[in-house]
């Protein structure tokens, strides 16, 4: 497990003061339903609502499967209760994959492993989506960390209060200069206003030991309330003798007076998750997964030597990868009430990442002959590397970041006004380091290497961004609003290369690490429209129109940034004439919620959207070297290669029959076509009219669900069509369906407990095999891919004191 840190030493000292003696909380009280339809929750609520939704979490509650907000967009959330029946402390982003146009691929059943995840919205992947906790910016989820945290490493999962997902475009005053194609929302819980504690322990397959441990003050001084938490987790990988896991605290503050509303959070992770890698295809028909063969250190040294590791191709074995990942993570929010109509909102906040992407392979695997040979000329590579036959790439993320939002909120008449800004100053180091995997001492997936034997190269970007918007919405008659504002997005990179590659050490020999300089994405003026209208006290119309940009990634060689050109004269080509991308999205619904009187079906709600979308100035890099294993990278190109079109369709209705069953059922259609052929300075990539990768153009997703008192249940589907995986659409990941379920039962009347839950959850209930995450290709006949994690078994006791 990771070593320890400064992070776990403070959770002691803060975990094991007098105030986690704490142990007395009233039996909770059953929970009324919730509005069928209603914005997501918010982090400010009064006292009774807040203990009400927590004694509906601890008694197994009968929350709403799905909270449809009243917006002229489209936004639907899941509370707390559904996220942690889907699969206790599961990643809040892979809950939301019941929600209609989100797709979401990992090769772990909690959705935890980031090398291994995809996100699709759309028709576009995560990292053009916006993403924020609390309306704190976490970035755009990049695997190589530059600007953020995933969900996941920001919040506990069992603290997280909601998530929602804005499928066709964000809220202006989003955090977030990525989100092209909408955003994903979170809020953390607030704490009890009664002093108390909770204990979970979650067991399972493969070896799975999940502690979460959390502490509530209740309510102290003049409106004062926290809370403590604390999870550790440790699973074995199903695939590999790997244990995926770590630390994590949280710990949250919050005051409330007649005018002034503060919160101050904290969180600290510390995470190691071993990583399984890709299967290419069709090279690899007939292997499911790819495992490194760490611990057997023999076995690793005499593998590199047999007919099997010559056999396997892209497919060879690495002794180990790894994603190591340490966050601090910390904000404070104030909001003022200057009157009934004025407020101010106010939120200060810093991030600190260290982490760093491991992998120990073959030293002759995908042109490290090469690599080497321009560090150490004719010397034996064996020798320098620690006569093991194998070498450990790193790279390493140091990431600061800290900034600031701040938004007026006015009612003046029929008009609610809002202006808002945000600024961010981040500072981020990216370094490619290349280490020796000793014979007589080897390291191991879970420690940092020390003294490195290449320093390949190291980019430092230092990036301002400035974001400010305006809206105003205009309640024009009591049942029809308009909403019309701007925002404007300035972000100012500065990218710098203080460690430059060695001639000839990249792939193609002639490339190199450029030095890159300072390149602005600016849009000042990027509008939104929209309009909500309550035709009836059952059905209401809305649609929005919205334009937005997405900024460049702060990243260097092998990467779709301009800091990843392979000469200065690129770079500057870039700079003149490169555009960021852009997106202009146009959607429109019904939202229905009616009580009826049809036998045994007693209400339902739901809602039907189409959207088009327009995606400008679509950037890639073309890559140079068409290899899908090359463990240095490959040399690349920025391109513009066009836009891409997309029109869709998303249907999702729940039917309650009476008050022990409901049925949850979203279907949705994509159609995400590429517009333009692009070339790779050898040929014509026809591309056009094709369909884009990675987002299949059909899914269907449900939820069977029954409530009796203190038992509940639920049978969950997820079915996903064909995805392509290539550019060309020559080859595709065939459709899949999985299921799960989930039961539980809540004891009452034991002695000094308030309530014990105790929950089983079976995920991929029919053992379905087929391919995860795809990662898709420029080159026609081949792609790689991750394995379907099979059918496991958890078991859940949950108290509460």
């Amino acid at each position: 497990m990771p070593h320890s840190s400064l992070g776990f030493r403070l959770f002691l000292a803060v975990f094991c003061s007098p105030l986690a003696v704490a142990t007395a909380l009233a039996a909770p009280a059953k929970s009324p339903a919730r509005p069928l339809v209603q914005a997501p929750a918010t982090s400010k609520k009064t006292p009774a609502s807040q203990h009400k939704a927590k004694a509906a979490a601890l008694a197994g509650g009968s929350e709403q499967l799905v909270i449809t907000a009243r917006r002229t967009r489209s936004e639907q959330a899941l509370g707390h209760v559904q996220i942690q029946r889907l699969l206790p402390g599961v990643n809040p982003v892979k809950a939301l994959e019941i929600l209609p146009g989100v797709v979401f691929n990992d090769a772990d059943p909690w959705g935890n492993n980031e090398q291994n995840s995809s996100l699709y919205v759309h028709g576009f992947n995560q990292n053009q989506l916006g993403y924020t906790l609390d309306g704190v910016p976490l970035g755009d989820q990049a695997y190589g960390n530059y600007n953020g945290l995933s969900p996941q490493r920001a919040v506990i999962s069992e603290n997280v209060g909601s998530a929602s997902v804005s499928s066709g475009a964000g809220a202006l005053g989003t955090a977030s200069t990525s989100n092209l194609g909408g955003t994903l929302q979170f809020t953390t819980q607030d704490p009890l206003h009664q002093r108390g504690a909770q204990i979970e322990q979650v067991f399972g397959s493969w070896s799975t030991f999940r502690t979460f441990a959390r502490v509530d003050t209740g309510d102290f001084g003049n409106g004062n309330s926290a809370y403590v938490s604390f999870v550790r987790q440790d699973a074995r990988a199903w695939d590999f003798a790997g244990h995926q896991g770590g630390y994590q605290v949280n710990a949250k503050f919050v005051h409330n007076s007649e005018r002034d509303h503060v919160s101050a959070f904290f969180d600290w992770s510390q995470k190691v998750e071993p990583n399984e890698d890709s299967v290419t295809l069709p090279q690899g028909y007939g292997t499911y997964v790819r495992p490194f063969t760490y611990p057997d250190f023999n076995y690793a040294k005499n593998y590199i030597n047999s007919a099997a590791y010559k056999n396997a191709g892209l497919n060879y074995r690495n002794y180990y990868s790894a994603a190591q990942r340490e966050d601090f993570l910390a904000y404070a929010k104030w909001t003022h009430d200057f009157s009934e109509n004025l407020h101010w909102d106010n939120t200060i906040y810093y991030h600190h990442d260290l982490g760093e992407g491991v992998v120990a392979g073959p030293i002759t695997a995908a042109g490290l002959p090469t690599l080497f040979a321009a560090y150490f000329p004719g010397q034996e590579l064996n020798t320098v590397f620690g006569g093991s036959g194998y070498a450990t790439r790193t790279t390493e993320y140091w990431d600061n970041r800290g900034g600031i939002t701040s938004a007026l909120r006015y009612h003046l008449g029929n008009h609610s006004i809002e202006l808002g800004g945000w600024y961010e100053r981040n500072n981020n180091t990216q370094a490619r380091r290349w280490y020796a995997l000793d014979a007589d001492n080897p390291t191991t997936p879970y420690e940092r290497q020390q003294d490195p034997l290449i320093h390949q190269y190291t980019n430092n970007f230092y990036t301002n961004t400035f974001v400010t918007h305006l809206q105003d919405t205009w309640k024009i008659t009591k049942n029809f609003s308009l909403m019309a504002g701007f925002k404007s997005e300035l972000v100012y990179t500065n990218g710098t290369l203080p460690v430059a590659a060695k001639p000839g050490s990249l792939s193609p020999s002639y490339a190199v690490t450029a030095p890159g300089g300072e390149i602005d994405a600016a849009k000042p003026f990027l509008p939104a429209f929209g309009a909500v209208w309550n035709i009836t006290p059952n059905e209401q119309w809305f649609a929005n129109i919205q334009e937005n940009m997405r900024s460049y990634q702060d990243a260097g060689y092998g990467n779709a940034t301009p800091w990843g050109a392979t000469s200065q004269a690129a770079f500057e080509e870039f700079k003149q004439h490169g555009k960021p991308e852009t997106s202009w999205t146009y959607e429109t619904g019904l939202r229905e919620h009616r009580h009826v009187n049809l036998g045994p079906l007693t209400d339902i709600e739901g809602q039907v959207e189409y959207y088009h979308v327009h995606f400008s100035n679509r950037l890639l890099a073309i890559a140079t070297t068409q290899t899908l294993s090359s463990i240095i990278g490959s040399a690349t190109t920025l391109a513009n290669v066009g836009s891409v079109t997309t029109d869709g369709m998303d249907f999702s209705f729940t039917t309650h029959f009476g008050p022990h069953f409901s049925l949850y059922n979203a279907l949705s259609y994509n159609k995400s076509i590429y517009n333009d052929n692009y070339g790779n300075g050898k040929t014509i990539i026809q591309t056009a009219g094709k369909n884009v990768v990675g987002m299949p153009d059909w899914s269907e997703k449900f939820v069977f669900s029954t409530n009796w008192g203190n038992a509940y249940g639920q049978f969950v589907g997820d079915v996903i069509g064909k995805r392509y995986a290539t550019y060309t659409n020559d080859m595709w990941a065939a459709p899949y369906a999985q299921f799960s379920i989930n039961a539980g039962y809540t004891f009452h009347h034991i002695p000094h407990i308030a309530a014990l839950k105790v929950q089983g959850n079976i995920t991929n209930l029919t053992n379905t095999k087929g391919w995860s995450t795809i990662n898709a290709t420029q080159t026609s006949g081949q792609f790689s891919a991750y394995p379907i994690a099979p059918r496991m078994f958890f078991l859940t006791l949950s108290a509460s004191l």
